[in-house]
């Protein structure tokens, strides 16, 4: 069985289109062959900046001839008094058969005209020169650019083109504009170390042709590489190289033959905070940070580049590479300094001069509107005097890092150089610990915030961004969210549940939302990312997700709102329950009695049979005890509800569901609704009484058996 090698030759590509269009061939790949009934072996999909490369083994040569049967109109409409009609013969004609071979067959939908063809499989080779061009084109990324003068787009100019089904080159040709690019056997090595065309004798000898140009296509191989050289470098010299998995990736895909070089810089540059230096390393500058050891923090002057140039150049290289952050750490030495001469408090009033959001005013004013909410949540959370200081002075600070010099160079540093600078001007551990934590979760995989006082200017924070944000009707839409409501609003759910802090979003809502109209459009939201937090993050069924935050209930959207604690705990609860099978103990019968008290009137909140439900109008013993049941239940509830225990809850209900059972289809079952109308009210009651209980749990009519 063939190989086939398809190698993409490009200008030097984004280091994270390279990653995303390995994965999309990975992914895409397999299906496009299946489709085709082309399966190979193997498929080995490869990247580097210059190159793009597919490798199949053990393709088969051709498709299988093959039967398919094809569906065509309508029998009624094929024919007509037994003969074709037009539809019939331009449906033969179609698919190049007989009218004779049309079969009329029976379907769901009636009886409908079929045909069997016989089709012969075409050559790999004509297949494959269909597929190509679509592999190549319908790779998906940013900043697609033309070249030449043609229309066709991808993010460098296409330079050279490999096709080999085994020894032969494949042909494959396209005209962009006058710029002719044309399927050979024709390679490139590595542009410095191997500059001259590289001939590949046939497919599978592709990755050793490549490695001996100084190519390796291999990103996993690369990796490996690179890591083992990393290492090795910081033990030379007596330390340990920090590899952040972001940098490694895209390292990664911006060299063809990695080396390892390290660079120095000058000691005195350590007195800055290593946070510093290692942003300026990692995210200006592409460069792998040296601790003293694995379980330090302490940097050492010394830094990891990966060249992709001349390995006996190296010298030179860690000298120029040496000269730049010199360069980049002088400035920010500098910074630091000049900021460290004011205490932070002092940056006040710049913020006035720096817009949050052109309707919104400036950031002092979002500080003002900040602390409001944090005074709101300190005062439901009951803090002492000295937490509600803490909070209130963090409030007030967290954003006074903005306009300092550093973090107008360096924005990555927000929260990071505010913590520095509230420590040198004397403020408390709490105050400074809460100005670095009150952006956590800065991204998907961030940890949260862990001191009360950083939770609650985050929250703080967060809420005025979304109330103020939404208050202009800019509302994330389909993938667009370019203020990251979506991201502010998960947050706050996860600091709260992270926490355990038993605050009222409900409460808050309202208090800094104000406008009705507003208020329920942030709460709309919230329970869309309850319900997305809830099933995606915490692997909750969805239908226990609607029985604990409803559907077009206000009664559950205001009682999720006011205790996200609880309503974790209970669609947690329930997913528990559901596994271990207990919910299916409950479900018949809580959910018939659910459906029948929807054609009553009671009130859902109503837990008390004694003040809703009178035993004369009793025909059934099983009326008797379903009523007895319910007033040994009122207790058990009310304390679930006080305590939380929904275990006790649940047991309730499932020793009650004897009663219920003999209440619909005993030997004293009744009809629930009977002709007379106030019998027929009291046995509703009853029914909306068991729901109520439930609902303290959950609403069972959303459970999906």
């Amino acid at each position: 069985m063939p190989a086939f090698l398809l190698e993409v030759g490009t200008e030097e590509l984004p280091a994270d289109f390279v990653k995303s269009a390995i994965q999309q061939w990975q992914t895409r790949l397999p299906q496009a062959l299946a489709e085709q009934f082309l399966t190979p072996e193997a498929i080995e999909v490869y990247g580097t900046p210059r190159r793009l490369a597919i490798l199949l083994k053990g393709l088969p040569s051709q498709q299988p001839d093959r039967e398919e049967e094809i569906k065509g109109p309508p029998a009624a409409a094929a024919f007509k008094d037994g003969k074709p009609t037009k539809a019939a013969e331009g449906f033969a004609k179609k698919q190049g058969v007989e009218l004779d071979t049309l079969e009329v067959r029976p379907t769901d939908k009636g009886d409908f005209v079929f045909v069997r063809k016989q089709i012969a499989g075409q050559s790999a080779a004509n297949i494959l020169q269909e597929l190509v061009p679509q592999w190549i084109f319908s790779l998906e990324g940013k900043r697609f650019m033309r070249w030449g003068d043609g229309e066709l787009r991808f993010p460098r100019p296409i330079r050279w083109l490999v096709a080999l089904l085994d020894t032969e080159v494949l042909p494959i040709r396209w005209d962009n504009g006058g710029d002719i690019v044309e399927s050979d056997r024709t390679s490139r090595g590595h542009r410095i170390l191997h500059p001259e065309p590289v001939t590949i004798p046939q497919a599978t000898d592709y990755l050793k042709t490549l490695q001996s140009a100084f190519v390796q296509v291999n990103p996993a191989e690369r990796q490996a590489k690179i890591e083992q050289q990393i290492q090795e470098s910081a033990n030379k010299i007596g330390g340990y190289a920090s590899v952040d998995a972001d940098l490694l990736q895209e390292v990664i895909n911006l060299t063809e033959w990695p080396t390892a070089v390290v660079g120095k810089f000058d000691d005195d540059f350590l007195m800055l905070p290593s946070e510093v230096n290692v942003m300026v390393m990692e995210s200006h500058q592409r460069y792998f940070p040296v601790l003293k050891s694995q379980d330090s923090s302490e940097l050492l002057p010394y830094f990891i580049t990966i060249s992709n140039g001349d390995p006996a150049k190296s010298e030179i290289i860690a000298e120029g590479n040496g000269r730049v952050i010199r360069a980049r750490l002088a400035d920010a030495q500098f910074f630091y300094k000049a900021d460290l001469a004011k205490p932070l408090e002092s940056f006040l009033p710049q913020l006035e001069k720096v817009t949050f959001q052109e309707d919104l005013g400036s950031v002092r004013d979002k500080v003002k509107r900040l602390c409001h909410n944090a005074k709101l949540i300190s005062q439901q959370l009951k803090l002492s005097d000295e937490q509600t200081t803490a909070v209130e002075r963090a409030a007030l600070l967290c954003k006074a890092d903005l306009v300092t010099q550093m973090v107008y160079e360096f924005p990555e540093l927000q929260g990071v150089m505010g913590q520095k600078y509230a420590k040198a001007s004397n403020e408390s551990e709490a105050v400074a610990t809460a100005i670095f934590e009150h952006y956590l979760p800065r991204g998907a995989d961030d940890e949260l915030p862990q001191t009360l006082t950083g939770q609650i200017v985050g929250l703080a924070d967060r809420l005025d961004t979304l109330a103020s944000i939404f208050s202009l009707g800019l509302i994330p839409t389909g993938s667009s969210d370019p203020f990251a409501l979506r991201r502010a609003a998960n947050a706050i759910i996860n600091i709260t549940w992270g926490a355990n802090l038993a605050i009222n979003l409900q409460s808050l809502l309202q208090e800094i939302a104000q406008k009705a109209d507003l208020v329920k459009t942030l709460q709309d939201f919230f329970i869309q990312r309850l319900r997305t937090q809830l099933q995606e993050e915490k692997g909750v069924d969805y239908d226990l997700v609607n029985a604990v935050l409803g559907e077009n209930d206000p009664e559950y959207t205001e009682r999720a709102l006011q205790d996200l604690l609880d309503v974790r705990d209970r669609a947690l609860f329930l997913q528990q329950i559901r596994d271990n099978g207990q919910l299916g103990t409950i479900y018949e019968t809580v959910n018939r009695s659910t459906r029948l008290a929807a054609q009553g009137t009671l009130d859902t909140r109503q837990l008390d049979p004694q003040t809703v439900v009178n035993p004369q109008r009793f025909e059934k013993a099983s009326e008797q005890a379903f009523y007895d049941a319910l007033v040994n239940l009122v207790p058990k509830t009310q304390e679930a509800q006080a305590t939380r225990n929904y275990q006790q809850l649940v047991d309730s209900l499932a020793k009650i569901a004897p009663t219920v059972s003999r209440f619909f289809d005993g030997e004293d079952s009744v009809l629930v609704m009977d002709k007379n109308p106030e019998i027929q009210q009291n046995r509703l009651n009853i029914l909306g009484l068991l729901r109520n209980h439930a609902r303290v749990l959950s609403d069972f009519g959303a459970i999906v058996k």
